[in-house]
């Protein structure tokens, strides 16, 4: 899982670099809030919608085979970005980075049903979490200088052909190290299955409070607190770390759990009742007095929404095991690229009438929703 939370480094590191130099590009293109929001839904919309694809793939013909073409294609489309010199080449990247990186977190989870059990998949699920804050953290602290430096076309370009060394580096390994589940053509009974649809719904419903502290960071700070891209920075870097520290916080309560023998479904379930609660600390932030506050309550907020996730992510691992693991989870996965295709235009609307408070109070209340759909579809009962 070390390699594949490697992989998931790249993925976000790609993906993360547009929003870490957002002011940047912003000024250098011309490109007000709004119509950023949209091209942040062209990279979601394919996601989205390529998802279910890789998803099949993976479960019919193999993991390795799916990744090892995904990885290389979004590496390509990552550099490419780099030698944008309009909106147009802009969005045309994007549009193909989102549907090669959707294969990376159904990799991820269908790799953690095949080689670990299932009391550590929510571990699992953190230590891929790793790769993706750990991109984050990157995007910000070496994009940033390389971009101040260079201009912020280098970053795209150099993390770009860094990705395409992971593919042999996956491909040796994944030969030495035999899986606990053969791969073999999975039957897709859970098509129609009420379950799925729930998870897809809640999923919805958690991530939104993701996508805004993912994607919009680094304009918020420079928007409400008015920050230069430099001083920025220096505050960005702390959110994806709290982000990563919740997923591990989120995967050990269910581990807990399951090694005193409690049910898988029901373990998280509860887990993310508590994550739930604890993204309620948003609703602070409009009250806070200085940016170092903010990015406080920023980092809580994040903690809790990843320790949440982590355990969404696993449930249909549990629900309908490892063989259709690449589907089930390119489902959640698909939910989420419509959101942001949804929502990053949205946010880009009130951020540009500087209405953050709406938009923080509104997506702090939704994984409350989230919890108790998963409770009564799931049937889990205390």
């Amino acid at each position: 899982m070390s390699v594949f939370a490697l992989a998931s480094l790249l993925n976000y590191l790609d993906r993360q670099l547009l929003t870490s130099l957002a002011p940047a590009i912003v000024s250098d293109l011309h490109i007000d809030l709004v119509q950023f929001g949209w091209i942040l839904s062209v990279h979601s919309l394919p996601y989205a919608l390529a998802a279910p694809f890789f998803g099949v793939l993976m479960d019919r013909i193999g993991l390795n085979a799916v990744i090892s073409a995904a990885v290389g294609v979004w590496s390509l489309a990552g550099a490419a970005t780099g030698f944008s010199r309009g909106v147009g080449g802009l969005v045309a990247c994007r549009v193909v980075l989102g549907a090669a990186e959707s294969a990376g977190i159904p990799g991820a989870a269908k790799a953690g049903g095949m080689y670990l059990p299932p009391e550590e998949r929510a571990v699992g699920s953190a230590v891929s979490q790793v790769g993706l804050s750990v991109g984050n953290v990157l995007a910000i602290l070496l994009g940033t200088p390389l971009a101040l430096k260079f201009g912020w076309r280098y970053p795209f370009v150099a993390t770009g052909l860094a990705g395409l060394l992971w593919i042999p580096l996956w491909l040796a390994v994944s030969r030495r190290i035999q899986p606990a589940y053969e791969n073999r053509a999975a039957k897709f009974t859970m098509w129609w299955d009420s379950r799925l649809f729930a998870l897809i719904a809640a999923n919805v419903l958690w991530m939104g409070l993701y996508s805004l502290w993912s994607s919009w960071t680094p304009l918020y700070l420079t928007g409400v607190w008015k920050l230069t891209l430099k001083q920025s920075q220096w505050y960005s870097w702390i959110v994806p770390i709290a982000a990563n520290l919740g997923a591990f916080g989120g995967g050990w309560l269910a581990m807990r759990a399951l090694r005193k023998g409690r049910d898988p479904v029901k373990s998280r379930v509860r887990v993310i009742l508590i994550s739930a609660a604890g993204v309620l600390a948003t609703l602070l932030l409009p009250l806070a007095p200085n940016v170092g506050w903010a990015i406080a309550v920023v980092s809580v907020s994040s903690f809790w929404v990843l320790a949440g996730s982590v355990n969404i992510y696993v449930i249909p691992v549990d629900l309908f095991g490892a063989e259709r693991a690449g589907f089930a989870i390119s489902a959640l996965v698909f939910a989420y690229g419509l959101l942001q295709t949804v929502i990053s235009p949205v946010i880009g609307s009130f951020a540009k009438a500087g209405q953050w408070g709406t938009i923080v109070w509104a997506l702090s209340l939704t994984p409350l929703v989230a919890w108790g759909l998963l409770r009564v579809t799931l049937r889990v009962r205390d």
